[in-house]
């Protein structure tokens, strides 16, 4: 049998309600004190005491002199009154031009709610008193108090996803194992070590993209290919390589993939142009983590089914530049560009990068 270890009682500081405050009316006319009015209703005498002095009023008899009396009526407004004041006070209304500039962002640019609240506080100076911080915006949105809807945030709207079992792995790595990858490039510490992927529009007879991702700036390269064939893939990074001469193995230091045949040819082909491949274990996708970021943003605008073999070079290049400019939390809000521009400028000149964008 369970015991209380406790004998005090516990408080549940209960406001007074009406019918209380009637009481205290009826019990005042009859005589009572406040002590005494304390003890039947249950509650501390200074309860009873602030009470009456909130209700108090003053009074005129027919003689004109004065007196004063409680009325039940009177507490409970003066109550009211007070606790219409109680409580923060919304900034809606204060903000006005955050979140215009908010919904502009989230809606025409497609950025986060948290790119749009660190961007106005690193870059644009946006004291306290004139925005709000990432939870209240997305509360707002939520309340429907914006043009923005969740509908609207990608991320918000993802279904919760399946129970799936777990797969044992048949597939060996085609090359190099992600476990001989070294330390400097896990750690995110030097610069140069990139991941890879391939997306797919239609199922078949369509284009390719290949999406390459730096690991320490999260600087992101898209490519077109004709078809997931490893020929293909090769004849890229040697394009890459003949764009880039000697200072390929600088910039390209390593290339991380999965086990798709796209890639089989991938350690090969780098290890004779002097850099290494590496490929994570069998679905594992959790180790190119950064390209798949990167994948599921451009998805956003590519979605699965659409024919990429119709889409324009230049609109792939805005969807590039789009996310190579979004401001990251991880870097202070300054976009992936910025960092990749002040490593890319200790190796090579920024129009090499910029032939290398355009020709390949």
């Amino acid at each position: 049998m369970a015991y209380d270890n406790h004998t005090t009682k516990r408080r549940r500081f209960k406001h007074l309600s009406e019918a209380e405050r009637g009481i205290i009316e009826k019990l005042l006319e009859l005589g009572y004190g406040i002590r005494e009015i304390a003890k039947e209703l249950g509650r501390s005498a200074s309860t009873i005491s602030r009470e009456v002095k909130r209700g108090t009023t003053t009074q005129m008899r027919t003689d004109l002199s004065t007196f004063e009396k409680y009325f039940a009526q009177t507490g409970k407004a003066v109550y009211d009154k007070n606790r219409a004041n109680c409580g923060r006070k919304s900034k809606l209304f204060e903000v006005e031009e955050f979140l215009e500039f908010a919904e502009e962002k989230i809606l025409k640019d497609k950025w986060s709610p948290d790119a749009v609240v660190g961007y106005c506080r690193q870059e644009l100076g946006f004291s306290k008193d004139k925005m709000v911080c990432t939870k209240t915006l997305y509360n707002w949105i939520g309340k429907g108090l914006l043009r923005v809807r969740n509908i609207d945030l990608p991320i918000r709207v993802r279904l919760k996803p399946r129970k799936t079992k777990a797969r044992v792995a048949k597939i060996r790595p085609r090359g190099k194992s992600i476990e001989e990858r070294p330390d400097s490039a896990n750690n995110r510490e030097e610069f140069g070590h990139w991941e890879i992927d391939t997306l797919i529009g239609k199922r078949s007879s369509d284009s390719v993209l290949v999406t390459l991702t730096e690991r320490k700036t999260r600087f992101g390269m898209i490519f077109v290919i004709p078809s997931k064939e490893s020929s293909y893939v090769r004849d890229l990074f040697i394009k890459l390589q003949r764009i880039l001469g000697e200072k390929f193995n600088r910039v390209f230091k390593s290339v991380t993939s999965d086990n798709g045949s796209e890639f089989s040819e991938l350690g090969k082909v780098l290890n004779e142009l002097g850099s290494e491949g590496y490929y994570t274990h069998p679905y594992s996708a959790y180790e190119r983590g950064t390209n798949e970021r990167m994948n599921g943003l451009i998805r956003r605008f590519l979605p699965k089914g659409k024919e990429i073999s119709k889409i324009s070079k230049e609109a792939i290049n805005r969807i590039r530049d789009w996310y190579n400019r979004l401001p990251r939390r991880i870097f202070n809000y300054k976009s992936s560009l910025e960092k990749f521009l002040s490593e890319i400028r200790e190796i090579c000149e920024v129009e090499v990068l910029e032939k290398l964008l355009v020709e390949v």
